[in-house]
């Protein structure tokens, strides 16, 4: 999710062609950039002198080059800064579960200080198109008795009734573990349960509902994620080396979930990446290779692993015939995007399917301030997915 620093790049990450229903402007992307109006004040709250001095500490870049390009998508919501979108259809309604963005003043580095998001909201949405509704406040740091800081990009499950809350967040030995929150409706209030997942680590919960009805928990981020602090089997707090340019590269995680949504039924394996010829991908190759921002969805019974390359920008998709893989790699999904990072979900809604991703086009680039956006996916009769690419020209 968000394990990225904020440096300056020439791309941004996400877009796609929308719903027929969009209207022109946002079919067409016609519209530039535009900051946050009066009508669309600063997500923070701050007015907007506060928040450009909080920019400025946190090592904030001029405007880059591509936020001037036409973008193909708009935001869905312009009042408040929000990242990684989990987008779920419950009672035939859209609901996002979004990271939220605030402008905290820490400068950026590795380890993503920067992103020092508090809270957690629920978007509703009447229609893919959009816009969205925020539903408000779903979740706070301060209601999670076991976490410190940086609530990242979270994932939520819906069984019988019950609505399931999954974020990744720094305990208080700065180790990122993922816990889990309940609620009654979907958009909240979730209570935390008093510990994190026993077993779980790393970032970027997913999780996938088989046509079993068993759950599945994805998770891991290299980098700001701690994923390469676990190589060893154990939590090594000073070991961020990767796996050398020839040696395969670290691996996602999975694990059943147990039946009541909150554990895990089994111990934690990899999720291996293979290339054409059936070989892991190599750590070296970076254009590939997972990094983080894991997501798995089902289309005529072959299962996406979709992911992030991270330091490359790209979106990119593997398939295989099981949820725990192996999955092998076969392609781009999503080109770079306005900001460092890129984050998403897949889903079906109206015989349509839509990808759901952020970009930084409301801040002019920040990658802390993101804002997320949807457009529409195409499968190909071959199993392949159509690449999107986030600008018009």
């Amino acid at each position: 999710m968000d394990s990225l620093t904020h440096r300056p790049r020439r791309f941004g990450f996400f877009s796609f062609p929308l719903h027929a229903a969009v209207g022109c402007a946002l079919l067409c992307g016609a519209c530039t950039r535009k900051a946050p109006t009066g009508a669309d004040p600063p997500p923070t709250g701050e007015p907007q002198a506060e928040q450009a001095k909080g920019q400025e500490a946190a090592g904030a870049e001029k405007p880059p080059a591509d936020a001037a390009r036409r973008f193909r998508n708009e935001p869905l919501i312009k009042s408040l800064y929000t990242a990684d979108p989990s987008a779920h259809v419950w009672g035939g309604r859209l609901y996002v579960y979004p990271s939220h963005d605030v402008e905290a003043g820490i400068a950026g580095d590795d380890l993503g200080s920067q992103f020092a998001m508090r809270d957690y909201h629920v978007l509703a949405l009447d229609s893919a198109a959009g816009p969205a509704r925020d539903l408000g406040v779903a979740l706070e740091l301060s209601q999670v008795p076991w976490a410190k800081k940086q609530m990242w990009a979270p994932d939520a499950a819906e069984k019988d009734g019950k609505y399931y809350l999954y974020f990744p967040a720094k305990d208080r030995e700065d180790v990122f573990r993922i816990g889990v929150a309940v609620a009654d409706r979907p958009e909240g209030p979730f209570k935390a349960d008093p510990e994190p997942i026993h077993g779980s680590f790393s970032i970027d919960p997913a999780v996938f509902r088989d046509r079993d009805g068993s759950h599945y928990l994805y998770f891991g981020g290299i980098w700001g994620g701690q994923l390469q602090r676990w190589k060893s089997g154990s939590y090594r707090k000073d070991d961020e080396a990767q796996p050398a340019p020839s040696e395969p590269a670290l691996s996602p995680q999975v694990a059943r979930l147990s039946g009541d949504l909150r554990s895990l039924a089994e111990p934690v394996r990899d999720v291996v990446i293979v290339d054409e010829a059936g070989k892991p991908l190599l750590s070296g190759d970076k254009e590939r290779r997972f990094f983080e921002a894991s997501f798995l969805h089902v289309y005529e019974g072959t299962y996406y692993f979709s992911y992030s390359t991270g330091d490359t920008h790209f979106i990119v998709y593997a398939t295989g015939k099981s949820p725990y893989g192996p999955f092998t790699y076969r392609g781009r999904l999503l080109e770079p995007v306005l900001g460092w990072t890129n984050h998403h979900s897949i889903l079906e809604y109206g015989g349509k399917w839509y990808l759901f991703y952020h970009d930084a086009e409301l801040s002019g680039g920040q990658t802390h301030l993101r804002n997320v956006k949807v457009t529409e996916l195409q499968h190909q009769p071959d199993g392949s997915i159509v690449p999107i690419d986030a600008y018009l020209d």
